[in-house]
């Protein structure tokens, strides 16, 4: 590649450091935006006085990269005196008022998001500002609710993360449609709603990729498919991508030169197209980031200017920064970027690489996937930590299908005012999804279809070294001793790294069941945002939810040995307390459950339970050699939620008294302790609601618990486990135990004690040390005794 294709790639790292820094930092950005402001004026000085050289040209790159640079920092420094006041009138306080959506709304696991501005909104009586940007979290989606479409909103808010674009996130328990979206906004979500209609009938699952594939909407994907897309690294193809974009693009310079348009002509046509494609899929800052990327690299290489693709990518990348710096820290962000550079930079030598083994048509087609991969694969384990084994071959094997996918679909979307000729074109769309949804199920049934990896900074670190080592191995081999010496390296690293990877499947699939505690009574998975605990005693398994995902509960009974479950109990029935069900063990002795409506019930008979019965106050029973009380809801509850939470007491038989609260709230927390019911003080208490805030101390300081439990995800949008609740159980002398922190906790009885075993090891560590205090002389109920995964039982106890 030309040298001058990187001339601006500089300014571009230069503008993304410097914005991730200013919306980290914002008070800094008055003081970046005056420094790379300073140094651009003493290079344009020094360029100045150079007389004509390829060192002037350096100097006068030097001074745009500072001033593209200054860029982001100013808009920081201007946005964040009005965001500050946002912050301080809302966070912990209650908001109301309308917003105007403008992003997709999103399921997840407890309900859905989008994201939002602000129109007219108040916290008690003060007012925020307007426009101010707002991540909405909601447990319904209101009929019409669609970008650009204005509701009502009434819930809790809380300051949302550094760098987040979102000044505050609001847990709204109200929204209301106030006003539908309207003109092209308004043509465009009914276009998408008449394509999802179309797909009824149709066989799954292919037909809940349709929508998918053509325009980006995942919402007839269900989490058994998300998955399996996933495990075969092809969930890129139902969310609008620069693969989207660039069919478009291409489609209408196809179109345009059959007409015999010239190529201004041409470009027009494909930007056109590509405009009119992004308002159809909703122009949410990820469509716009997802189109621009494609439109450069789809221009570079269609007008035959392939060298300065990565010049105008890394303009690109100082535009949009400039336009919105928020982008810095974002991934899909990133993962464009990279993957449109793979496109420009990795493809053409790997295609060449590989082209000494394999014949060309062969080896450019494996090359496109492959450099996505080896420079995206880092990035994706920040949240997602393994590697998919098979995701190459799985995308050469959808890539014929997927362009014909999103041609038909699209057609068949723009067909909705013909119902007819869209039935057709939809049915015809059928069949390159349901291929594509093969492959992902036939990748999903093959065995060690992910690599572990880890998590965080070192997995990045790791695997950047790591397809660094791969990718010199496929290039052409050079002749400078250099590059032989570079392939050496490479090779013997490659080799490590394939030994240390058997190493960890080994460890993973042989060493850690075998090192996990067999005498535990109580374990808590990590299920991310969500609660799924297990209760043995004497062979009999109690399961008291289930979390947000079937593969992670799965996952955590398989590691427990956990075969069957002899009483289930869904305390509720919001998604992250019910969403696993697919992955409880058949069969299930009795289930029991809490307030529910016609379609949870549904829910429930489908689980198949030799018995069933609604959960009420004064119900007990024995599992084992324990013993289960049921103290709550009463018997005339008939409305599902929170408050409704089934409240679960068990103890003896080898376990140590436990009380699990669900989700309730403080006011139903008050209730309880009014009611006479507790037998304090507990061993162990299951926090409610994953640590939020909305707590009753009182019932803390009766319940007493030697050991709090808290089942939440790492980096979750809601700030659980809240300031508040720690602070509560710190002051009591509660030692704290916290799925995101420790992940699997499983907790026992010995000699009288109750034990800890935490899976984390760091984590437990640094936790025993921030609680200090620790001594023997503790009476036996109260002694927490806490051991590490790899440790064994530690001597140190602590009294509470």
């Amino acid at each position: 590649m030309d040298r001058r294709a990187w001339r601006l790639v500089p300014a571009g790292a230069l503008s993304w450091i410097v914005a991730a820094f200013a919306i980290t930092r914002p008070e800094t950005g008055a003081v970046l935006a005056l420094l790379c402001g300073g140094g651009a004026v003493m290079t344009a000085m020094t360029a100045t006085l150079i007389r004509p050289s390829g060192r002037k040209r350096m100097w006068t790159l030097a001074t745009l990269a500072l001033l593209l640079a200054a860029i982001p920092a100013v808009s920081v420094a201007a946005q964040d005196p009005s965001r500050a006041a946002a912050i301080e009138v809302g966070d912990g306080h209650r908001l109301s008022g309308e917003v105007t959506i403008v992003g997709k709304i999103e399921a997840t696991s407890l309900g859905f998001r989008t994201d939002a501005v602000t129109v007219s909104v108040s916290a008690g009586r003060e007012p925020v500002a307007a426009g101010v940007p707002v991540t909405v979290l909601m447990s319904e989606r209101p009929d019409g609710a669609e970008m650009g479409a204005v509701v009502r909103i009434d819930g809790g808010a809380f300051a949302a993360g550094p760098g987040d674009r979102a000044v505050l996130v609001v847990r709204a328990e109200r929204v209301e449609l106030v006003r539908p979206p309207e003109g092209v906004a308004a043509a465009s979500a009914w276009l998408r709603e008449r394509l999802a209609a179309s797909t009824v009938g149709l066989p799954a699952p292919g037909a809940g990729l349709i929508p998918g594939l053509a325009v980006g909407d995942t919402g007839g994907v269900d989490a058994e498919l998300e998955q399996q897309m996933r495990a075969a690294s092809l969930t890129h193809l139902t969310a609008v991508s620069g693969a989207n974009c660039a069919i478009v693009v291409g489609l209408a310079f196809l179109l345009a030169g059959r007409c015999g348009i010239g190529r201004t002509g041409r470009v027009v046509a494909g930007l056109s197209a590509l405009g009119g494609f992004v308002v159809l899929v909703t122009p949410e800052p990820s469509v716009v980031r997802a189109a621009t990327m494609s439109a450069i690299a789809m221009l570079a290489l269609l007008l035959g200017r392939r060298g300065s693709g990565l010049a105008l990518l890394a303009l690109a990348v100082c535009v949009l920064l400039a336009a919105d710096p928020w982008l810095a820290l974002s991934l899909g962000f990133a993962l464009s970027a990279a993957a449109t550079g793979a496109l420009l930079v990795l493809a053409p030598p790997l295609a060449r690489g590989l082209g000494r083994y394999l014949p060309a048509s062969l080896a450019l087609a494996l090359a496109v996937p492959l450099s996505a991969q080896l420079v995206c694969g880092p990035l994706i384990v920040l949240v997602s930590p393994g590697v998919a084994v098979y995701g190459v071959p799985a995308n050469l094997l959808a890539a014929p299908a997927a362009p014909v996918a999103t041609v038909l679909g699209l057609a068949a979307c723009l067909a909705g005012p013909v119902p007819v000729l869209q039935a057709g074109l939809t049915a015809l769309t059928w069949l390159p999804a349901a291929w594509i949804a093969g492959i992902a199920g036939a990748v999903d049934a093959l065995p060690a279809r992910t690599l572990p990896w880890a998590e965080g900074l070192p997995g990045l670190v790791g695997l950047v070294v790591v397809t660094s080592a791969g990718t010199v191995l496929l290039l052409p081999p050079g002749r400078a001793r250099v590059a032989r010496v570079a392939r050496g390296i490479a090779a013997v690293m490659t080799a490590a790294v394939a030994a240390a990877t058997a190493g960890t499947l080994v460890i993973a699939t042989v060493v850690v069941p075998l090192t996990t505690p067999q005498d535990w009574s109580i374990a808590m998975c990590d299920v991310g945002q969500g609660d799924a605990v297990v209760v043995r005693s004497a062979g009999a398994v109690m399961l008291v939810d289930t979390g947000p995902e079937p593969e992670v509960l799965a996952s955590c009974l398989a590691r427990l040995g956990i075969t069957r479950i002899d009483l289930l109990v869904l305390t509720h029935f919001d998604i992250d307390h019910v969403g696993g069900l697919d992955g409880v063990p058949a069969p299930v002795g009795v289930l029991m459950h809490g307030p529910a409506d016609e379609r949870e019930a549904a829910r429930v008979r489908a689980v198949g339970a030799r018995d069933v019965a609604a959960a009420a106050a004064g119900m007990e029973g024995a599992l084992g050699a324990a013993r289960w009380r049921i103290l709550g809801p009463s018997e005339d509850a008939v409305a599902p939620g929170n408050d409704a939470s089934v409240i679960v007491e068990i103890g003896g038989g080898g376990v140590p008294r436990t009380l699990m609260l669900g989700d309730l709230g403080a006011d139903a927390q008050r209730a309880l302790r009014a009611s006479g019911q507790l037998r304090a003080p507990y061993d162990v208490l299951k926090v409610a609601h994953h640590g939020s805030a909305d707590q009753d101390a009182g019932l803390q300081r009766q319940v007493a618990p030697a050991l709090a439990l808290i089942g939440v995800g790492a980096g979750n949008d809601y700030g659980h486990p809240r300031a508040e609740i720690l602070g509560i159980l710190s002051a009591q002398g509660t030692t704290v135990a916290r799925t995101d922190l420790d992940g699997l906790i499983l907790v026992g009885m010995d000699d009288g004690r109750t034990t800890v075993w935490r899976e984390r090891t760091e984590a437990a560590s640094a936790a025993l040390g921030r609680l200090g205090g620790w001594r023997s002389e503790s009476p036996p109920r109260h002694a927490v005794r806490s051991r590490s995964s790899r440790g064994g039982p530690r001597s140190r106890r602590r009294s509470c």
